[in-house]
Formats: structure tokens, sequence, C-alpha cells
């Protein structure tokens, strides 16, 4: 069954394999890192599996190639792949674009000395595609870095490999199915040529025509202050550096009411608390995950974890996992034995709300609470 199943896998790889033979041959050989005979789906008449993690950015082409990892990003999810990999849904944000040519829009022309503009090349799609990502957001603060042609090249590339994305204004939200369960998926963020985070009535009426339609609705948003003094969710708008980045329990608690299951939070650059919702989980940040240069990865920024959990075709949460990772610039991705990321989310959690409707252990896992 074993060589069966991996002559299978071989001839998947290559029939989709496109234009960069060399690229796709090194791709291809980061599969043997998990066996293909190992991985396993949960039966949907018990559970969905959801493996969701915050901002990912492999480097920036712009000015040039120095800002690029020297591996071409091809290890850069290697130590969580089995968390990836195996389940049925795998969410992040695409903190930047794909794209390999190309100015910055003109109001970010400032900044081009600075390294805050982030191009990935074209050819990373296939690195996210590889480790198992099949939802992508791209609303958020840097989708729009280089303009048209950026947000343009970005849904083209995502659309080839497969991987649902959503969160431009033109391209609000993506309805998908997996073995026989309808999603929808939608995201948002405050910043410009993406679907507001700030028009809550808008956004409930985008996620209520999901929800009647889909079995299980997805939520993204890119909210709140950025870094170490913005680690608690506040219950008000949060304003970063003059602009109004979201009144983010608000928003969260009007995005269930109006039929979404999961939220999925980030943009803070740090973790942040979660909480139980009429049965339904928010993660209000899952802070940075893979960002190599042009983002800070010192001291709590450096926490990196990888939420996974179980819902029921209800989309009410049944239990979770918290996974810690860390990072560093010069070592990348690396698991934490020391649980740092794990116990920083359980005591912000702990201290943002008096009623969480969870529980999270020390050792990250998680569970509803007797009165949610």
């Amino acid at each position: 069954m074993k060589t069966r199943l991996t002559l299978l896998f071989s001839l998947l790889i290559a029939i989709t394999a496109c234009t960069n033979p060399e690229f796709k041959k090194q791709i291809s050989a980061q599969k043997d890192v998990i066996p293909t005979d190992t991985i396993t789906k949960t039966p949907k008449d018990t559970a969905i599996t959801i493996a969701a993690v915050g901002d990912m950015m492999l480097g920036s082409s712009y000015p040039d190639s120095t800002s690029l990892p020297p591996d071409s990003a091809l290890n850069s999810f290697k130590p969580a792949l089995e968390n990836l990999r195996k389940a049925d849904i795998a969410f992040g944000n695409l903190e930047g674009v794909l794209l390999d040519t190309g100015a910055p829009v003109g109001y970010k022309l400032r900044f081009k000395h600075k390294g805050y503009l982030f191009r990935m090349p074209v050819k990373y799609g296939d690195v996210f595609k590889d480790a198992g990502f099949n939802i992508l957001s791209v609303g958020n603060n840097h989708s729009n870095d280089f303009d048209l042609a950026g947000r343009k090249s970005t849904v083209k590339v995502l659309d080839s490999l497969g991987i649902h994305t959503a969160g431009f204004k033109s391209h609000p939200s993506k309805t998908f199915a997996i073995d026989g369960v309808k999603y929808g998926f939608c995201a948002f963020s405050p910043n410009g040529q993406t679907v507001s985070l700030l028009g809550i009535a808008a956004a409930k009426q985008l996620i209520s025509n999901l929800k009647a339609n889909n079995d299980i609705v997805i939520v993204s948003f890119h909210g709140g202050g950025e870094g170490t003094d913005y680690e608690h969710v506040p219950d008000s708008a949060e304003i970063f550096k003059g602009e109004n980045r979201g009144n983010l329990r608000l928003f969260s608690h009007a995005a269930i009411d109006a039929g979404a299951d999961v939220i999925l939070g980030h943009g803070p650059h740090v973790a942040r608390a979660m909480e139980l919702y009429k049965k339904r989980l928010i993660a209000y940040s899952l802070g940075n995950f893979v960002t190599y240069k042009g983002v800070s990865v010192s001291g709590v920024c450096g926490l990196a974890p990888l939420l996974k959990f179980r819902i029921n075709k209800k989309g009410e949460f049944l239990s979770g996992q918290i996974v810690s990772y860390r990072q560093e610039h010069d070592k990348g991705l690396h698991a934490d034995p020391l649980n740092r990321a794990a116990l920083r989310i359980k005591a912000l959690t702990e201290a943002d709300f008096t009623r969480p409707g969870l529980s999270i252990s020390s050792s990250g896992q998680i569970t509803p609470s007797a009165i949610n």
C-alpha cells in the first residue's frame, strides 16, 4: 500500500509541475519529510480539523535579493509540515504579495530603503502549497504594497495552485467544498483595497450571505495595534499611529451573530487571547509564524503559535491544541520545548476575559468551559 501511495503522489506532482523544473524538484524532495501513508483525515461525520497560523512573509525581493532567504524559502515550514498537512483546512495570512517585478505603490515609496515593502517571488506560492495551506487571507496592510499589479499577480498565482483566497475588494470571499463540506471564507482589514473591518453592517451582510449557502463560514481579520504594547484585547476601538484598527471584540461577536463559525485574527505581530462566543472559536491574534526579515521576531514577537482545533459540522468548537514554535531570523522556525506560545496565550486569555468560554492547559490543550 505504501508503495502504491508513493507512486500515486509522485504522479500527481509530475502532472502539476509548472514553469520552474528545478524549483519543483526541490519542492518535491520536501514531501519526504512526512511519509504519505501516515497522513489521515478525520471522518467528516465526526469533526472538521483546522490548522491556523498568523502572519507569513517569506522574504522580499524588493529592493533587491538581500532580503530573500538563502534556501529560496524551501524549508520555511519544515518543522510544522505534519500539523499543517494533516488538517482539512490549513489557514494563514499572506503578509505581502507574490510578484516577480514591479515598483511599489506611490504613497509607499518613502519606505523603499526600510525593508517594509513585501514582494515575494511568484515561485514561493509553491512553498505555501507544499506546506498544505488551502486558504490564505490577503486582507492586510501589505497586500497593496505593489498596487494593482501585486494584487492581480497574487490572486492569479494562488488560484493556479488551488489555494482559496479572500480579502481584496475585488475578491471579498470564496466558496469551495472539501469532502462534501461546503465552506465560505472571507477576510477583512482596515486597509486600502481590502474588505473593510470597520464597516460592521456590510461585513455582517457578507457573512450572512455566505452562511445561507455553506455549511461552515471561516472569517479572518487583520486588526489591532502592532507590537509588544498591544498584546491585550481592549473592549474598544484600537487606534494605532492615528489609524482606526477596529473594535475587534465587537467585530468578532457581530460576525458570529451573522453566521460565522470560526474567527481567525492576525495583525498585531504578537499572540493574543482566545474566546468562545456562542460555541464558536475566536483567536484574536495568532501573531507571527514565518517572517523572514522585515518583521521583528525578538521577545514575544518571536513566539509562533500553531492552532489546531476541531469543530463539528454545525461549526461548534469541540477541542483544540496550541502547538508552540519560535522563530529567529538566523534559525528560522523551530519547535519550542518550553511551550512559550501556549503559555502566553493562556495567560492573556485569563487576563483579558472573565469568562472566555474555554480553558487552556499549561500544555496548550483547549477545552470548552462548562459555561460559555
